[in-house]
């Protein structure tokens, strides 16, 4: 969705407000028109604009001090969106986030009536010029620079936007891998090329494409709490491409049993979707808004890699099942812990293993152990014991590890402390990662991938399972009975 103008304006306080960077889209500007219509507020003069803005901000150059509008007590700013009077009309949304010296100001293109106004959510515009905002504050304050330093990014900007959002539609929101790009155009080319579509091309031309599932799952072994596991994606690209007709296409495939996918985002770049895919929501009272496909995402590649999308999804079963008990008798505790994984999933991993905190108890003296498969150790700070797995699970898909810990009955001011994780209350940490695989089967392969392209590139495809940790918690009502729970995979 395209913006109708960006800025950076100055201020200092005592000082007078300036206009560092200004670029309006008249194209833009007379869509708003014509979406707008009789709520329309045409955008006023920079310097107009730079104080009405600072009058809404709070941060007038006069010693005016209150103003009743913005002031009074029924007003209660909770977002960066802004509305703007001028020339006796609301100029809305208007984001502005000041940050140290600057104020970064986007008016996004609202298509739509602006009376009554609409929700936010509504206006899918308005995440993006975040995004783009977000990117020219990293432009800006990448490092700790001096004011040589500001003076040459501003100076450097105005190409890096045309680049980044060509005709007021954002295509690429990181401006720091832009300048390289930039610097290496050639002055040989026998071509001429757009202004946004500069030649970045090294080495052969290649797509690379990588789907990261991650799981967030609960599980209780109580009646009265349900159990509930998702599924968190990512899929992020990398594309070297020659400069003309650079248009790509990544489609995801599932397969005839896959989990459709739902709560889609997408990065700027991304021309033209279709609205069923954005409306699947996992939050629907129904599921009438499931959406099974074909899922094709047309974009024009940034220059670094960038995130294409994310999503999420609801599987049947979460991979790994599990059992926590522990007992406590004065400085000792008897655990036993037990997992299994789904005949399902794929028995290969990167790693495996589980850590197992212990907090509020002081440091591990002593630990006798039995366990099936894998080998458990100690951590260096004495106040967790790790399982370690391995590869693979053996042929029964079945673990189990039991164990005695006793703790030393001095403390010390390192020890780990939680208000929560007292007597029996506890947790175990799972953390695995298995290659080439998706819980979802969300997948895309070279028949998905589309190129306008003279050029035919390599299309190089990944995909991985990950759990950052399993938690089991125990119940503190009764600290003195033994408690169990199932294992918890959390992102």
């Amino acid at each position: 969705m395209p913006v109708r103008g960006l800025w950076i304006l100055s201020y200092q306080s005592g000082e007078c407000g300036s206009v560092k960077f200004s670029r309006r889209y008249p194209t833009v500007e007379k869509r708003a028109k014509g979406f707008n219509k009789s709520s329309y507020a045409s955008i006023p003069e920079d310097k107009d604009l730079l104080k009405a803005l600072l009058c809404e901000l709070g941060l007038p150059d006069d010693n005016e001090t209150f103003v009743e509008y913005r002031d009074n007590c029924s007003r209660i700013t909770k977002t960066n969106v802004h509305s703007v009077t001028v020339a006796d009309r609301k100029l809305w949304p208007v984001l502005a986030i000041p940050d140290g010296d600057f104020i970064y100001v986007c008016l996004p293109l609202v298509e739509q009536l602006l009376i009554p106004t609409p929700p936010l959510i509504s206006i899918n515009s308005i995440s993006e010029a975040f995004s783009l905002l977000y990117g020219m504050m990293q432009f800006i304050n990448s490092k700790h620079s001096t004011d040589a330093d500001v003076s040459s990014k501003m100076a450097q900007l105005p190409l890096l936007v045309t680049r980044a959002c060509p005709l007021g539609s954002p295509v690429d929101t990181n401006f720091s891998a832009l300048p390289e790009s930039l610097s290496s155009i050639s002055t040989n080319q026998t071509y001429k090329a757009p202004a946004w579509g500069t030649s970045k091309q090294k080495g052969k031309a290649q797509i690379e494409v990588f789907i990261t599932e991650k799981v967030n799952s609960t599980q209780y072994d109580k009646g009265d709490d349900s159990d509930t596991w998702q599924v968190y994606g990512t899929v992020s690209c990398k594309c070297n491409l020659e400069t003309i007709s650079q248009n790509v296409i990544v489609g995801l495939n599932l397969p005839a049993n896959g989990s459709p996918l739902q709560d889609i985002l997408v990065h700027p770049c991304v021309t033209s979707i279709d609205s069923s895919m954005l409306i699947s929501s996992s939050v629907a009272a129904t599921d009438d808004s499931a959406f099974n496909g074909p899922y094709k995402f047309p974009f024009i590649p940034p220059f670094d890699r960038f995130q294409l999308c994310y999503y999420t999804s609801q599987v049947p079963v979460p991979p790994i099942l599990g059992f926590y008990q522990m007992t406590e008798e004065g400085h000792q505790v008897q655990i036993a812990v037990k997992l299994k994984l789904h005949e399902s999933i794929r028995n290969v991993f990167d790693y495996c293993e589980a850590k197992i905190p212990f907090f509020n108890k002081g440091q591990i003296k002593h630990f006798e152990h039995k366990a099936s498969h894998g080998q458990l150790e100690l951590s260096r700070e004495k106040s967790r014991l790790v399982w370690v797995i391995g590869q693979k699970f053996p042929k029964s898909l079945e673990i189990s590890l039991t164990g005695t810990v006793t703790f030393s009955s001095e403390q010390h001011p390192s020890d780990p402390v939680d208000s929560v994780c007292v007597g029996n209350t506890a947790y175990v940490k799972l953390f695995f990662r298995i290659p080439d695989y998706s819980l979802t089967g969300c997948y895309t392969d070279q028949h998905s991938v589309q190129v306008f392209s003279s050029a035919k590139p390599k299309i190089i495809t990944c995909k991985r399972l990950m759990a950052y940790y399993i938690a089991l918690c125990v119940s503190i009502l009764d600290l003195n009975v033994n408690c169990s729970v199932k294992l918890h995979t959390l992102q």
